[in-house]
């Protein structure tokens, strides 16, 4: 019996060493790629997981079976990078920093070959390096063929059929090739063809019927977490196609009274819908190393309460690499403090709000992004948003050191002239 013990202590040391030469464990240091300084708190993923770097930069994944072959990084103001491991050899993984400065392209705008290319002229000329693109739309729309979609039978509940690219990978792959970053736009609980589909899934007025808001568009309850699954696989199919950052868009309640959800109409049940669902899309997306960030009314940067839609702007930080308020003039229609006519002074919307929020969530301001005013005043004097305007704003948010800015135009137009070089 002993010697069978002993075989079997010798059986069991072996096997562990064999295991520890087959499974490695992963090493590293984040950097700058332009300065070589360590970069603490960047995410980086492996096969084991997601950790962030320590003070130096530095991170240790234990062993695992699957052994680590790719390592990925990312950090707020940075382009994200992945490299291969060898053996236990350290990784130095040098991150490149990058600002986004993006112009808006709905379906339409992505689909068509005239608005595309226009888009992709301000490249030549101006500041813009990037697009946001919309992946789901307003009204449901998808510029590629969702599988996602199809299963939960949204697709076939389309009041009419939108544009799509045949190859729309393909496409996003041509966009890269352009040094460009992507962007995807993903609205979640505006969502007419779902809720056709899903009725079971809607807000409800107070007489039990069917809510729709001034678009005549439904909405979906955001408490809902077969809602939650769904915009998550659309997620997961944007992540896949190859986009740098998954941005969510109409993660809120509708700003309308007397509507009946799954649960109650509370401050902290809206709150922890909208973190909940923010917290599950960071798991979900989190093997794919892209950046998660969020849209929120521009008077969230200000409210002390979640502005009864559930955005509570402190707790929006754990969850979302990037935070990005709609700072548009023509949206302050109560103004400022001191400021009450805010499209006369459309920097001071933009400066004042990102110091608020910075303020507010103690975040660096490199975790905001902010959206920028590229069209027609309709709440004040009807101007024209043109070079002055637009510049004024942009001008602002990149001396607040915001992580660059991004240019809304529903009609996907944008004057070169009026950008800033």
């Amino acid at each position: 019996m002993a010697l069978l013990s002993f075989s079997r202590s010798i059986a069991i040391t072996l096997a562990a060493l064999l295991f520890s030469m087959r499974c490695s464990a992963a090493t590293g240091v984040v950097i700058d790629e332009l300065t070589g300084r360590p970069i603490p708190q960047a995410i980086v993923t492996s096969s084991a997981g997601v950790q962030q770097t320590d003070a130096s930069g530095r991170f240790e994944f234990e062993p695992s079976n699957g052994n680590h072959t790719q390592i990925a990084a990312r950090a707020p103001g940075y382009l994200r990078a992945r490299a291969g491991t060898s053996g236990d050899t350290p990784i130095t993984l040098k991150l490149t920093p990058f600002r986004p400065k993006a112009v808006y392209l709905s379906v339409y705008g992505v689909t068509s070959a005239t608005l595309r290319e226009e888009a992709l002229a301000l490249t030549r000329t101006t500041a813009i390096n990037a697009l946001v693109i919309d992946v789901k739309g307003d009204r449901g729309f998808t510029p590629y063929r969702s599988a996602a979609r199809d299963a939960v039978g949204a697709s076939a509940k389309l009041k009419t059929k939108g544009p799509t690219e045949r190859d729309f990978p393909a496409l996003l792959a041509n966009l890269h090739s352009r040094d460009l970053y992507l962007i995807a736009r993903i609205v979640v609980f505006k969502d007419d063809p779902l809720a056709d589909a899903h009725p079971d899934w809607i807000v409800r007025d107070g007489n039990g019927n069917p809510w729709r808001d001034r678009e005549h568009l439904q909405w979906m309850d955001p408490f809902s977490r077969d809602v939650w699954q769904h915009n998550l696989d659309v997620a997961e199919e944007a992540a896949k196609m190859g986009f740098d950052e998954i941005q969510f868009d109409y993660v809120r309640f509708p700003d309308a009274g007397g509507l009946r959800f799954s649960q109650a109409n509370t401050r902290a049940n809206r709150t922890a819908a909208i973190v909940g669902f923010l917290q599950a899309a960071r798991t979900r997306l989190a093997p794919y190393n892209v950046f998660v960030s969020a849209d929120i009314f521009g008077y969230v940067c200000w409210n002390l309460d979640d502005t009864a839609i559930g955005q509570q702007i402190e707790l929006l930080g754990a969850p979302l690499d990037y935070i990005s308020p709609m700072l548009y003039p023509s949206g302050f229609t109560w103004g400022l403090p001191g400021c009450t006519n805010p499209v006369s002074d459309p920097g001071q919307i933009v400066r004042r709000s990102l110091a608020e929020a910075v303020e507010r969530t103690r975040l660096p301001s490199v975790r905001f992004r902010p959206w920028l005013q590229a069209f027609r005043d309709y709440a004040f004097d009807h101007r024209e948003f043109d070079a002055a305007q637009i510049r004024a704003q942009t001008a602002a948010a990149d001396a607040a050191g915001s992580d660059g800015w991004m240019l809304w135009n529903p009609r996907n137009r944008y004057d070169p002239a009026d950008l800033p070089r």
